[in-house]
């Protein structure tokens, strides 16, 4: 018995992670910049910043999708996790200012297949594609002994540029902006702990019953499954916010913690932001989880995005415009003197 048979039996197919290796060059491909100086081989990525830009500045960010992947892969819709860690991760840097450059993923899993991680890499690489980011590169590591027998995460890091004077970071926000909300596709990355338990979907049951119930139709949903609803993918804000990027004085990512953590992130000292959660429509996925599993509605504002993915702090001469520019763009509140909270949510009653 060989040496790498040996590792084979241990859960580790060195000769199947070499044919996957092999077919990663014309992956990585459909997502390549001019700048890129490597493809797929190297031990790590080269990428030129060049000298288009006057004074760049680096943003980085890395972040994961959560158990989010328990429904996708009993879904058998790996396909959908690149466009997920992507969205995440483009607007996490976007609230800066700056523009994606390149994108490293990292799957780490028990006995996933070539075609499993093939899935995995193309949704990934077309999801850059589709915001014109690099893949740059990453890694694909089978780890019998840490995760389960088919079990998988996925993580990502972003690099993107911005010029040094075009940083939003949120010292322009003063009393009488105004908040505006970017809807969202619904749970996007977070959450999913507290929605699987309270739909009671891959909730420790076998595969084969999540994929059933994943197939259930709730009246309260309008004839999509509860499947469509909790895997709508993590919308990426980056081209609907790149042409008003000049009239915004912050903006914040509703990811994990909901609006009291993510909001007070861009706040300048002595402002308290008051946001009227009556005004947008709470989607319809929402209210399902609230409903069945009993949450409140203070916890659900602080766990969820509850429709808004993105909330974008501007001047009150500009609201019209910026509203007028994005597609769904409502008015959800405004910033105020302090309060003794950065943070107050109104109409939770």
């Amino acid at each position: 018995m060989t040496e790498e048979r040996k590792y084979a039996e241990a859960g580790v197919d060195i000769a199947a992670r070499s044919a996957f290796a092999r077919g990663l060059p014309e992956i990585l491909a459909r997502a390549r910049r001019p700048e890129v100086l490597s493809d797929a081989g190297p031990f790590s990525g080269l990428f030129r910043l060049g000298n288009g830009y006057r004074d760049p500045v680096l943003s980085a960010s890395a972040d994961g999708i959560g158990t989010k992947v328990k429904l996708q892969l009993a879904a058998g819709r790996l396909d959908l996790c690149g466009p997920d860690i992507l969205g995440h991760s483009v607007n996490d840097i976007l609230v800066c200012g700056a523009e994606p450059l390149f994108f490293l993923d990292y799957i780490a899993g028990n006995g996933l297949t070539n075609e499993q991680k093939r899935a995995l890499v193309e949704g990934v690489a077309n999801a850059c594609a589709e915001v014109g980011c690099a893949l740059l590169g990453g890694e694909t590591a089978d780890m019998p002994d840490v995760y389960a027998p088919g079990e998988f995460d996925l993580a990502g890091f972003i690099v993107g540029v911005v010029e040094r004077d075009a940083i939003i970071d949120g010292s322009k926000i003063g009393p009488g902006d105004v908040l505006i909300g970017l809807p969202s596709s619904g749970l996007h990355t977070n959450g999913f702990s507290l929605a699987r338990r309270a739909l009671d979907v891959a909730n420790g049951e076998p595969v084969e019953e999540t994929r059933r119930r994943l197939e259930e139709r709730p009246p309260e949903l309008g004839g999509a499954t509860l499947g469509e609803a909790l895997l709508a993918t993590h919308r990426p804000y980056a081209r609907e916010v790149r042409p008003v990027l000049g009239w915004i004085h912050g903006m914040a990512h509703i990811t994990g913690g909901g609006y009291r953590e993510n909001v007070p992130r861009v706040l300048p000292p002595g402002v308290t932001a008051v946001i009227e959660t009556r005004a947008w429509e709470v989607p319809a996925i929402f209210r399902l989880i609230a409903t069945r599993g009993r949450v409140s509605a203070e916890e659900m504002y602080e766990v969820f995005n509850m429709g808004v993915g993105l909330v974008l702090v501007v001047g009150p001469d500009d609201v019209e415009a910026v509203v007028d520019a994005i597609p769904g763009a409502v008015r959800i509140g405004e910033v105020r003197p302090w309060t003794g909270r950065p943070v107050e949510l109104r109409g939770l009653d």
